[in-house]
């Protein structure tokens, strides 16, 4: 991150540009392509200031932020035709870039990939516009390599060394040369540091780096992630004393200049198993029928400092990683599990957004404070739907003095919840598997995870708390970190109306002007249907993947055009970011140009870095739960399931056991034999001779046959079918 500087000896001399002063002078038509001598005198760098400027200028050619052309030439990327973004590559060659702006991806092919690796960060220029298809792109420069490391078994043999990878990338192996095994042995996990991607001329080569060991050893599934996703585990031991630092119990002193909520009924709500409470909430009824919400968030800002080596080690970071069972946290457990825990009875520094809102939810005056609770209950999710949902009376007579406040939670959290659906905010309410454990850690099972209404409580009143806060900012004009979440591409939209239109739903044209009430439309529609399920599975992985900005933008699945992540800022950076911000203002009213600018500069780096530890975590944390599911589902070969037909294709058709969260294949192979033919636009598979029809959403009973763990593979037969082979694990983490 780049910031404006002043030369010690020349107090009175115009600070050196920094970042966004360079990017703004190349934005202007008139300006770009410019020479560096001429950005110098534009810029008026002081003499004694150029080499830093040249440094900076280098820097951001390197980050792919500014382009050179020839040898003295600079632009942004956008004014040459470019497009900076993550590679994609697809196991069958292709690939797909996807711009670091959240633009629509562009097609590569496969010609163009020989050297890029998967997750690259590249440049490429648009080649071929193919109107509603997809454009095409070529790579041009290779801007930031990504993670070389790939996770697999080492299998050796007579015909040479490879390595099965647990990534669909590598699919057909990874060849490792003699002399770069690290003595692994037959069937150990491995690290490899792939050094040539695969092509359709040669399978990918690697070397091994490092041996784990035997996949059935206890935690090798968690070990190997962390080690594929390079996860950062232990803390530098700068950062530990700086965590360790702040007195505890909460001193008085701290408090004294806040607002004091310390004798309200404040509560937490949260799961049986969660690791840190950085949310409190309270409602209260107002003269008139009006609610009072007060949501209450840690004042991490208070404890990690900016510039600190914790702040960098939190940056670098970005996001608390959870698995089941465990975490790998943001900061350290001195902070994200005890001072900045919301933890009953305590004294604790918040952060504190107080709503007022009338009956029809709409938000009559929004305040914000630096402030202190002690909450009076950790309360769970269970807890609090055992109150509301079945009045049990264990749960009533426990918390009495607090019932009524939770009876006035779920009314304003209905009120809400109305209010956002009639703007056309879109709610994909599916069940999500719950690994279930052992106290050995081991897996003992797969079941839902049932949101109640105390989920839905919390939903609401943290999405009321994070758009008021940034139309706040906003309001102020201060530059400040957004949750944006784009348009959704017309071309996934054109092959989810194909599926759609197999169950008599449309979601209508011209796609580019659709809104989030046509989906939730759709949506109200299936509830309550058998194929409710995989469609709004379909509906869901038709939207983009929503991302940080330093520029405000749509959220299309909230329906708003205005929002930011600022209710959990002991898991997530940007979180702690927009604390920072609203602290700042809170204490001098509006910021300095000063500070406005360097806020301008370092933003856009932190979105971008935000986004990428994110989707990091978000795949860890998916690729954990799948191991500990076919681990699972491995040790039931040969048993009869209940499913339903979840998606069709030419050579066979997949179904998903609903109790287990587990989609396998039926391949043709195993149906009665016919000549089968895949209707795509009907999404039906239909037997040519005996009439036989296949169509999603219907149920059906299958056999287990197989379970691959590296690829991630599971083969299902007719239940009536005769077992045609063996059957068995593929033994990986």
């Amino acid at each position: 991150m780049t910031r404006s500087r002043r030369h010690p000896h020349a107090a009175d001399e115009a600070p050196l540009p920094g970042r966004q002063e360079l990017l703004e002078a190349l934005s202007r038509p008139d300006v770009a392509p410019v020479s560096l001598r001429e950005l110098l005198r534009r810029l008026k760098v002081d003499k004694r200031h150029r080499m830093t400027f040249k440094r900076l200028v280098r820097e951001l050619v390197e980050k792919g932020e500014i382009v050179r052309m020839g040898k003295t030439q600079y632009g942004l990327p956008r004014q040459q035709g470019l497009v900076t973004g993550r590679v994609q590559r697809h196991p069958d060659g292709f690939g797909f870039l996807v711009p670091d702006s959240g633009s629509e991806d562009l097609y590569l092919h496969p010609r163009n990939l020989d050297s890029i690796f998967h997750g690259d960060r590249v440049q490429a220029r648009v080649v071929h516009r193919r109107g509603r298809g997809r454009d095409e792109a070529v790579i041009v420069r290779l801007v930031e390599p990504s993670r070389r490391r790939v996770m697999g078994i080492f299998r050796s043999g007579p015909e040479g060394d490879q390595v099965e990878a647990y990534d669909r990338t590598y699919a057909a192996g990874i060849f490792i040369g003699r002399g770069e095994t690290s003595r692994a042995r037959d069937g150990q996990v491995v690290g490899v540091e792939v050094m040539q991607p695969p092509s359709s001329r040669h399978p990918a080569r690697g070397r091994v780096v490092e041996v784990l060991g035997y996949p059935d050893e206890p935690g090798m599934d968690l070990r190997t992630v962390i080690r594929k996703y390079e996860l950062r585990e232990a803390f530098p031991e700068e950062a530990l004393r700086e965590a360790g630092r702040w007195p505890n119990p909460v001193p008085p002193d701290a408090i004294s200049e806040r607002e004091d909520f310390r004798s309200l009924p404040i509560v937490t709500i949260d799961g049986e198993t969660a690791m840190d409470f950085d949310d409190a909430v309270l409602v209260e009824r107002l003269p008139g029928g009006n609610y009072r919400l007060g949501v209450h968030i840690a004042d991490v800002a208070h404890y990690v400092r900016e510039g600190s080596e914790l702040d960098a080690e939190a940056l670098a970071r970005g996001t608390s990683v959870y698995f089941p069972g465990t975490a790998i946290p943001m900061l350290p457990p001195e902070l994200s599990s005890d001072l900045c825990s919301l933890k009953p009875g305590l004294d604790r520094l918040t952060l504190s957004v107080i709503l007022d809102i009338d009956p029809g939810g709409r938000i009559l005056q929004a305040r914000f404070a630096e402030s202190a609770i002690r909450s009076s209950a950790r309360m769970t999710y269970t807890d609090v739907a055992k109150i509301l949902e079945t009045s049990d009376p264990e749960a009533l007579r426990r918390y009495a003095p607090l019932v009524e406040q939770f009876r006035l939670m779920e009314e304003l959290c209905r009120v809400l919840n109305a209010r956002r659906r009639q703007r056309g905010s879109i709610d994909f309410d599916l069940p999500e598997p719950e690994i279930l454990l052992d106290v050995q850690g081991e897996t003992l099972g797969i079941a839902p995870l049932v949101r109640n209404v105390a989920h839905r409580i919390i939903e609401e009143f943290m999405l009321a708390a994070n758009e008021a806060v940034a139309g706040h900012l906003l309001s102020l004009r201060v530059p400040s970190l957004y949750r944006v979440h784009e348009r959704p591409d017309p071309i996934k939209i054109a092959r989810l109306n194909e599926l759609l239109a197999a169950f008599g739903l449309r979601l209508p044209e011209p796609y580019e002007a659709l809104q989030p009430f046509h989906f939730q439309e759709a949506l109200d529609r299936l509830e309550g249907k058998p194929e409710f399920r995989f469609l709004s599975r379909a509906m869901l992985r038709a939207m983009k993947l929503a991302r940080y900005s330093a520029e405000r933008g749509l959220h299309f699945g909230l329906g708003t055009s205005t929002y930011t992540h600022f209710t959990s800022p002991i898991r997530r950076y940007p979180d702690l970011m927009v604390h920072r911000i609203l602290k700042k203002v809170l204490r001098s009213g509006r910021l300095d140009e000063e500070r406005m600018e360097r806020l301008r500069g370092i933003l856009p780096p932190i979105a971008l870095q935000s986004s990428r530890t994110e989707r990091t975590a978000d795949e860890a944390e998916w690729e954990v739960v799948e191991w500990r599911k076919l681990a699972y589902m491995a040790q039931r070969v040969g048993e009869i399931f209940n499913g339903f037909i979840s998606s069709i294709t030419p050579f066979g058709f997949f179904v998903e056991i609903p109790e287990v969260f587990v989609e396998g294949l039926v391949h043709l192979s195993t149906l009665p034999r016919d000549r089968y033919h895949f209707e795509e636009r009907k999404q039906i598979l239909r037997g040519e001779r005996a009439g036989i029809v296949y169509r999603m959403g219907a149920p059906f009973r299958v056999r287990l046959d197989r379970v691959n763990e590296p690829q991630r593979r599971v083969d299902f037969s007719p239940a009536d079918a005769p077992r045609s082979g063996p059957g068995g694990r593929q033994k990986t983490p």
